[in-house]
């Protein structure tokens, strides 16, 4: 465990006794006091996430909106400072280089969110772009001098009400905020990977061997949640928290063989945006139809489909793949991800998946998993 990467809470991780485990070259909680039990916290009170592993870039200057306009699928210019949205970067042929949520912090000034995988990918890649093109703009990686918290769950609002006052506690989705908190500024957004009410606080600008800033929030989240039920929560419960709501995992659920539309996810193509990179192969495939479409499916009985499964039609062809699959405490059964044939596509229709050598019965499925009118971000909407 040596040479792996630590956020700055990595000792706040350990003394909480979390069980830790290696993620894209990081060293993570898994869990605290147990999967389920975080999981259900996250549904029904409030969970915190340490997800300083996600990459942190600002990018910054006259022709910051003009770099993320090339090099992302999602129309920038739209975004006014304040406002927060997800996106995809693709390569020429429509793939899915990763899947990020881009915030404006100002009329200059944007934090770009990569997955923990990717950070170095992207980070080459956006600079690549810059220089070729001759973008005005200056990129630097926060990732190392800085956290980011994900406070989840219906008493989230609370909770920031209580931390940041009504203003930010009762902001929109995908909107931002530079708020003080616990006596320092931190840049507060509403987007969330779990499906619930919540909030990310990236806090930039610490020290890695002194992270007070992110300390003293963590102090006041703790003092404040104790009334809301609040538990921290690790990467387990966080997998299985986007799996219900219908989230991709990027490398499971996507790569750079996958577009938006077949990852079903093609509210963040705009192609009357302008010229962006990939939008050829996209406006191409958006024209023809797609082949296939990631799909949820729900299981039967008590079997588990697990990432790599095989899909089956009834009439026993291999029909497709299981990207992500888990057991779901909120749905009572197995839930999972898999890309399929558009036929295959339709809620209600009913496959096999192969687990260990016995083929068990599945039944295509809408996403979020969860009754929205008991679970999830809409509820209280």
């Amino acid at each position: 465990m040596q040479n792996q990467l630590r956020t700055l809470l990595y000792n706040i991780h350990v003394s909480k006794g979390a069980k830790i485990v290696e993620f894209a070259g990081w060293l993570m909680p898994l869990w605290y006091s147990g999967t389920t039990g975080e999981v259900l916290a996250v549904r029904n009170n409030a969970g915190l996430f340490d997800v300083s592993h996600m990459g942190r870039f600002i990018i910054e200057g006259p022709d910051a909106e003009n770099l993320l306009q090339y090099v992302t699928t999602n129309n920038v210019s739209k975004l006014t400072p304040g406002r927060a949205h997800y996106t995809t970067l693709t390569n020429e042929k429509g793939g899915i280089k990763d899947d990020e949520v881009i915030l404006r912090i100002g009329e200059e000034r944007f934090i770009e969110v990569t997955n923990a995988a990717t950070r170095e990918k992207i980070w080459g890649w956006v600079n690549k772009i810059a220089e070729e093109r001759g973008f005005n703009v200056k990129i630097s990686d926060e990732t190392f001098n800085s956290t980011m918290l994900a406070l989840q769950g219906p008493k989230s609002v609370e909770i920031m009400g209580r931390l940041a006052g009504a203003n930010v506690s009762n902001m929109k989705r995908f909107r931002v905020s530079l708020v003080e908190i616990a006596g320092f500024e931190r840049v507060v957004s509403k987007t969330g990977y779990t499906g619930e009410a919540g909030f990310e606080i990236i806090t930039l600008g610490e020290e890695p061997g002194n992270p007070e800033k992110t300390l003293k929030l963590i102090e006041e989240i703790e003092r404040v949640g104790e009334d809301y039920g609040l538990k921290f929560c690790g990467l387990s419960a966080r997998d299985i928290l986007r799996l219900e709501a219908g989230m991709i995992l990027y490398d499971n659920d996507a790569d750079e063989t996958t577009t938006p539309f077949e990852a079903n996810i093609s509210f963040v193509v705009k192609l009357d945006k302008g010229d962006f990179i990939g939008r050829e192969a996209l406006a191409r495939q958006a024209e023809e139809g797609v082949k296939r479409l990631r799909v949820g499916l729900k299981m039967f009985g008590k079997s588990i489909a697990r990432h790599g499964y095989k899909v089956y039609s009834q009439d026993g062809r291999e029909i497709g793949v299981i990207t992500s699959g888990n057991y779901s405490p909120i749905v009572g059964c197995g839930i999972a991800m898999a890309y399929l044939p558009v036929e295959y596509s339709k809620i209600g229709v009913k496959v096999k998946v192969e687990i260990r050598g016995r083929m068990e019965e599945a039944v295509v499925h809408k996403m979020p998993f969860y009754d929205e009118s008991k679970y999830g971000w809409r509820r209280s909407a």
